[in-house]
């Protein structure tokens, strides 16, 4: 038994992608105790040892089939459509493109074995499986038509293929659009972490009902099983800038007295909650200019960086308010309320959705409402007010959704082992 997962995060410096990884890979590791399960690293050598049976495979081959020729860069600057025609190529021909890529890797000293490797790891794995992410989106166009692309081969090929823990879309961009068209209506199951965007987003591209199933985010199960018996004291701050959030320095100073007021009024010590530690978007250096003027003794976080670290510094919170995801299922799954803080589409699905699967306790806050700091103020009170009332549902919540993407990932064993049983009927034949 060989499978193959892509993961959201090839550098391991993001702990939500971190924590739905490692729930993703423990739990085939206990369907298949026997099974070969390779995660795509940039990292192998610091991989962590999630099974025993769990190994990284490097992304080196990937990028190399993946990687625009030399004729399509240079034709690039005067025939935009170059990289695209190539990108056809990839897809329809892939034998022609497998023959193309080892030549322009051997004319460079390359012998190709990472590209035979990469290839080889999805044309023989009994199961493709995508961990969770919030990859299929406009925000992320050149990793989500690779990742179609990656589908693609292994689909083609008759392989067994599931996305789990999925956030989809926004996905408007034309090109993305008719790929996943073309891909996801064949992927044979996808489970998402809400409804509110991704279903209808799935059924707009072709994909059938039941290929489609509503579990929950899968580190939800993480945080859950370690939560705390007690709600704490302090209120849990985060914000993620970057391009995808659309959370600028003009943001940050408009939350800086919000924050700081709410934290005054509850007489409460404002706690880093970092999530992502990605250069140009780590959250430890937006939390810290959030957090000037009330705690300058703080370093914004810098030493959260892994997702049990993250669940306990959230122990310590009665509140978080954050502009991070899973920052909120974090705290969600722990029956700490949330004020989620959202200015991108991406980001308003986002919370929206994570707000429908876990009912009260979750409130958004629209980033661009001209009395942002009295909503924001607003919402923290409610929530804090009514943390104790609201823990029993939030954790509740919780446990449904671990329930329901349990029950996903033996969907997909019992789809594979059938698969694998009707192949050895026909060939017995």
């Amino acid at each position: 038994m060989r499978i193959l997962v892509e993961p959201s995060d090839y550098t391991l410096r993001n702990a939500g992608d971190m924590a739905m990884l490692e729930v993703a890979v423990t739990r085939l590791g206990a369907l298949w105790p026997q099974a070969s399960i390779q995660v795509f690293s940039d990292t192998p050598e610091i991989f962590p040892r999630y099974c025993p049976n769990v190994t990284p495979l490097p992304t080196t081959g990937r990028r190399a089939w993946f990687a625009p020729g030399p004729l399509a860069r240079r034709l690039s600057s005067v025939l935009p459509g170059a990289t695209r025609l190539e990108r056809g190529l990839r897809r329809q021909w892939p034998a022609l493109m497998r023959i193309l890529v080892r030549s322009r890797l051997k004319n460079c000293g390359n012998d190709g074995k990472d590209l035979e490797q990469f290839l080889c790891a999805v044309a023989r794995a009994d199961l493709l499986i995508v961990s969770g992410m919030g990859g299929l989106t406009d925000a992320f166009p050149d990793y989500a038509r690779e990742l179609l692309d990656v589908l693609g081969l292994a689909t083609r090929r008759g392989r067994p293929t599931a996305m789990m823990s999925q956030g989809m879309g926004p996905l408007s961009d034309p090109g993305l659009r008719a790929q996943a068209k073309a891909v996801l209506p064949r992927v044979d199951l996808i489970a998402l972490r809400e409804e509110h965007a991704g279903r209808p987003l799935l059924r707009s591209l072709g994909v059938s009902d039941d290929r489609i199933i509503t579990t929950g985010d899968d580190a939800i199960e993480m945080a859950y099983r370690f939560r705390s018996d007690r709600l704490g004291t302090g209120l849990g701050v985060n914000l993620r800038a970057s391009s995808y959030s659309g959370v600028d320095a003009a943001l940050v100073q408009r939350l800086r007295p919000a924050l700081h007021e709410a934290a005054r009024r509850h007489k409460a010590p404002l706690l880093p909650v970092p999530i992502s530690r990605v250069p140009g978007e780590a959250d430890a250096d937006t939390i810290l200019e959030l957090l000037h003027g009330y705690d300058d003794r703080t370093d914004g976080g810098i030493g959260i960086d892994a997702p049990l670290k993250v669940i306990a510094q959230i122990q310590r919170c009665r509140v978080v308010v954050t502009g991070s995801y899973h920052a909120g299922v974090f705290a969600l799954s722990q029956g700490t309320p949330v004020v989620g803080v959202a200015r991108s589409t991406y980001y308003v699905d986002k919370f929206v959705g994570l707000a429908r699967q876990f009912g009260s306790g979750c409130v958004t806050v629209l980033a661009d409402d001209s009395d942002l700091a009295g909503r924001l103020l607003t919402a923290i009170d409610r929530v804090w007010d009514s943390a104790f009332e609201t823990r029993p549902g939030l954790l509740a919540a919780a446990a449904q959704q671990i329930k329901l993407s349990q029950a996903a990932y033996r969907r997909v064993y019992e789809l594979v082992e059938c698969r694998a049983a009707t192949a050895r009927v026909e060939v017995e034949r």
